[in-house]
């Protein structure tokens, strides 16, 4: 339903108002674009500053040509001229190799060992941006140039060295040769990466042969158990057969020198006594004898002395010490009384 008052209203016309505003700005566009182009301007200087945080570095390329690299800081490019590319230099980057995640590679992790066998190998490389320079333009995309050389790298060392070292103890020597190895080519490919280091994951026979090569390991541990079972017990025995054989050596040293002593002591004694001999003859046997028996005789408890001219007849008898004692008490009357 219309309105009343719909006639009354006077609608714009709008070619007219499109024809107008351009003419308004016409008119103004001499004194606007000074203004206008200065904001520009302004806007554009002011997009030149740029921040490099710490631990990264900034390099400047002037109509695509490096002329400078920054330290960390607020720093300013020509816009346009000028363009700049930041890099961290201090971030420890990581790089898998023959897996992702969960999932294996395997044409990444099969290789074939120094005898001949195949092993499935895989390892983590960690690495940091040495020359922002180098990274940003002497290769394209360095990360895939780092996973294809560093495949390269291990595939050499594994096809010199034994599955018997891989499996068991011989990891640590293949991952140093693996860093200096995969260093050398990224140097000769001029990268501007420093490999930090190469970890090792897993180390493994392909999955048909894997339960015969576990035994195999398991034999060689056991092996190894053994062997250092038998090495401590030498360890331990060798040392206490040199402490027992040391210590008779010292009692036979000592027993030698308190024989030599005694005998240097009867010596003695003997060359003084042949002196007094030699000044007074009886009374030095009769000493020597009185002496002797005073030894033997102080050991002997009941003694008997006989008189030499009793040849035949009753032997008188002269009982001494407990015997003595005995026959001295009186012997007691009959009756009980004294």
């Amino acid at each position: 339903m219309r309105s009343q008052f719909d006639d009354h209203v006077p609608r714009p016309d709008v070619p007219e108002v499109v024809a107008q505003v351009s003419e308004a700005f016409r008119r103004n566009a001499r004194r606007l674009a000074p203004a206008l182009f200065g904001v520009l301007l302004a806007a554009l200087l002011a997009s030149g500053f740029y921040v490099v945080g710490p631990g990264e570095a900034g390099v400047v390329r002037t109509f695509g040509r490096v002329t400078a690299t920054v330290e960390p800081g607020l720093h300013y490019r020509w816009p346009i001229v000028q363009r700049r590319n930041v890099v961290s230099v201090k971030k420890i980057e990581r790089l898998e190799v023959g897996f992702r995640g969960e999932k294996k590679e395997l044409d990444e992790a099969r290789m074939l060992t120094g005898d001949e066998n195949i092993v499935e190998a895989s390892m983590i490389i960690q690495y940091r941006i040495s020359d922002p320079v180098r990274y940003l333009f002497r290769l394209h995309q360095p990360e895939e140039v780092l996973r294809a050389t560093s495949e390269v790298a291990l595939r050499t060392v594994v096809a010199r060295t034994r599955i018997d070292d891989l499996l068991t103890d011989g990891r640590e020597a293949v991952q140093a040769e693996t860093i200096r190895l995969l260093q050398e080519l990224m140097d000769q490919c001029d990268s501007g990466i420093a490999v930090v280091d190469v970890k090792l994951q897993q180390v493994e026979p392909p999955e048909q042969v894997k339960d015969a090569f576990d035994d195999v390991v398991r034999a060689r541990e056991e092996r190894a158990k053994l062997v250092n079972q038998a090495r401590g017990y030498h360890e331990d025995q060798i040392p206490r057969a040199r402490g027992e054989a040391e210590r008779v050596k010292r009692e036979a040293e000592a027993y030698r020198t308190e024989r030599v002593q005694r005998a240097r002591g009867d010596v003695a004694r003997f060359e003084a006594q042949l002196a007094e001999y030699a000044k007074a003859k009886r009374v030095t046997r009769d000493r020597l004898y009185l002496e002797t028996m005073e030894r033997v005789l102080g050991k002997v408890d009941r003694k008997i002395l006989v008189d030499g001219e009793v040849s035949r007849g009753i032997l008188p008898l002269l009982p001494l010490g407990a015997a003595a004692a005995a026959s001295a008490s009186p012997a007691p009357q009959a009756g009980g009384k004294p």
